[in-house]
């Protein structure tokens, strides 16, 4: 994918706001500017705003290695979009990764501790982003801008910059409400020198971002009329439709309702279904009408180890290369597909669901041996390769690659939309959620042939199909805790718990650890239970 703003981006990499760490961040300044200088030119605002959206993307200062945003981290692995991976995907019954980096076993069996360096990892990325974020909309605030000289027309393009820098911040609070529940909380109202940020419990940073989503939706662009990649009303509101929908989860309450509400708003504002499947995860996937929010990657001008990289190169091992074309010149031989998602399929060979494309040759469906690439089959999702040309994009040929991650994508919509209606939400029907799901068997089948009737419709179906459309697309153990099954014995999978069989874990893993470090740093801090 290559467009304008990611190039803005890729010139954005060498430019550095200095920043003050809100917990343990170990942030390398590797820039001269100071805030004074860059906020008193409006043009520089664009690329900082950039730098947030590069911020879910790439590593840090000039490239895929050599200046980390954030020090005494792996570049590659503690990318944003490569850690979220690991810790949705990782440890559910969608995939399981052979590495045995230091922290990666334990996220493969559900056995992690507080001082594994793949959970801390992300935790610092949020953190790093919120910094970032909250910095921009405490110097673009009107009166910071009016100080500078800054004129009335480019302070009214300002305020779109800044609600989509609140977007940006309450999307990475979502996540640490998501993955770690109480976190140290900070906004652009606190000082700027170093201090003990409070800890915030799970519901009162359900209700801020809920409040900030609900704020900035009339001053962002409306749906599909935005730049590709940056944050739209349709993004807002599908973050909305997701928080509502793990409300019970997050603070105990059903907001089903909600969540229907801002899923009609989303569904109804032009986004289509992508024809073929397959093509929603290829390298000209920025096409596609069906993409509601992605992290954009470009194998020249955003290049990274973690994010899409990750994934193509990541799912490559064995002699899969000798089978299909995914664009890039090796692989890397580290995740692929646990026996309980292969199960989900009718066949294996994506015939006649075509989501269900799985490598068998050479590799074996059960996971006997966690560190052996053919010890599980492999997946066929994200290629480097565009549909015109089934190859892939003019450029430098190297492990790098163009895929954009579809964070929100309309099918989602759709699934969400559905099973908010089977928990008793009002405001949508049965009948129209079932054309919905129908809509999504249709393009997977080519046909009518998979599509299902009412009284197969329930939640049973709903967690079953999310996993066969949405695999591998970072939903996973989300949504397996919403249906109370990440935890416990009432469902598990190969290695679950440790066993090969697959055991249960206590309830208390349905949060992540805060890292000892933070901890440690930060007294005020409180240890989520169990660790």
């Amino acid at each position: 994918m290559n467009n304008r703003f990611l190039k803005i981006i890729a010139l954005a990499m060498g430019m550095f706001i200095s920043v003050t760490a809100c917990t343990d961040l170990d942030i390398d300044p590797y820039g001269e500017l100071t805030s004074v200088q860059v906020y008193n030119d409006f043009d520089n605002y664009i690329q900082v705003l950039a730098k947030m959206y590069a911020g879910l993307a790439i590593a840090g200062q000039s490239g895929p290695d050599g200046r980390g945003d954030i020090g005494g981290q792996d570049e590659g692995a503690s990318t944003y979009l490569r850690a979220y991976w690991k810790l949705q995907e990782i440890p559910t019954d969608e995939a399981i990764i052979s590495w045995n980096d230091e922290g990666l076993p334990t996220l493969n069996t559900l056995t992690w501790s507080s001082d594994n360096g793949f959970i801390a990892a992300m935790y610092y990325r949020i953190f790093y982003q919120i910094t970032l974020a909250s910095e921009f909309i405490r110097e673009t605030s009107d009166a910071n801008m009016a100080e500078r000289g800054i004129s009335e027309q480019d302070q009214v393009t300002a305020r779109i910059y800044r609600a989509e820098a609140r977007f940006l911040r309450a999307l990475s609070y979502y996540h640490a409400l998501d993955l770690y529940g109480n976190v140290p909380f900070v906004t652009e109202g606190d000082a700027i020198d170093y201090f003990f940020p409070p800890q915030t419990d799970r519901r009162s940073l359900f209700t801020y971002i809920e409040s900030e989503l609900l704020s900035i939706i009339p001053d962002m662009v409306a749906p599909r009329q935005h730049e590709y990649a940056r944050a739209d009303q349709g993004a807002a509101r599908m973050l909305l439709a997701k928080m509502y929908l793990n409300a019970e989860v997050y603070i105990g309450e059903a907001r089903y309702t909600d969540a229907i509400a801002q899923l009609n708003e989303v569904i109804s504002a032009g986004y289509t279904l992508e024809p073929v499947y397959e093509h929603l995860f290829f390298a000209d996937n920025d096409q596609s009408n069906e993409i509601i929010f992605p992290i954009a990657y470009d194998q020249v001008n955003t290049q990274a180890w973690g994010g899409a990289t990750f994934l193509v190169n990541g799912a490559i091992g064995g002699n899969m290369a000798q089978f299909y074309n995914f664009g890039v010149p090796g692989g890397w031989a580290g995740m692929r597909a646990r026996p309980e998602l292969v199960d989900l399929y009718p066949n294996v060979n994506g015939i006649p669901d075509s989501r269900g494309l799985f490598h068998t040759n050479g590799q074996q469906k059960d996971v006997e041996n966690i560190s052996v690439f053919q010890d599980g089959y492999g997946v066929i999702k994200f290629r480097n390769i565009t549909k015109e040309t089934n190859a892939r994009p003019a450029g430098p040929v190297s492990d790098q690659v163009s895929v954009d991650f579809p964070l929100f994508r309309l099918a989602d919509a759709y699934l969400m939309y559905a099973e908010a209606v089977l928990r008793g939400g009002t405001g949508g029907t049965a009948q129209q959620a079932l054309g919905y799901i129908n809509e999504l068997r249709a393009r997977a089948y080519g046909n009518a042939s998979g599509n299902i009737t009412a009284t197969q419709l329930n939640l049973d179906f709903i967690i079953d199909e999310r996993a066969r459309e949405l695999k591998w697309e970072a939903t996973r153990r989300t949504d397996l805790i919403r249906f109370g099954r990440f935890t416990g014995n009432s469902y598990v999978w190969q290695w679950k718990g440790g066993t090969f069989n697959g055991t249960g874990v206590a309830d208390f893993r349905n949060l992540y650890p805060l890292p000892q470090a933070d901890l440690i740093a930060n007294p005020t801090l409180q240890q989520n239970p169990g660790y």
